[in-house]
């Protein structure tokens, strides 16, 4: 090892010590990436063998569809029980028509 002490104390690393450090600092390095990467790919390896991710979906899905169903269905009811002669009602049919007949085109 080549270390020497300066007039104030301080010590100065030779070349051979510097490299040992450097190569300490880059096997750490080395290790946690390669850590990092079997940990990533055991995240991975989890989340698809415990069908986590089609489980999500499939609450997603049915969370969309019972919301969706829900507003139709409580819409067609509350038209159902509103008078069909007044003012809203026809508002409701004009606006039908005239979605049905943006979809269709000209």
């Amino acid at each position: 090892m080549n270390v020497s002490t300066t007039a104030t104390g301080r010590r100065i690393h030779g070349e051979d010590t510097d490299d040992q450090v450097m190569d300490s600092v880059a096997n750490a390095v080395r290790d946690a990436s390669r850590s990092a990467k079997e940990h990533a790919n055991a995240v991975k390896n989890a989340v698809v063998e415990t069908g986590l991710i089609r489980s999500v979906s499939r609450v997603t899905y049915t969370g969309a569809y019972a919301i969706a169903f829900g507003i139709v269905y409580t819409t067609v009811f509350v038209t159902q029980l509103l008078p069909q002669d007044n003012p809203v009602m026809d508002g409701f049919k004009d606006g039908a028509r005239a979605a049905r007949d943006s979809l269709e085109g000209p």
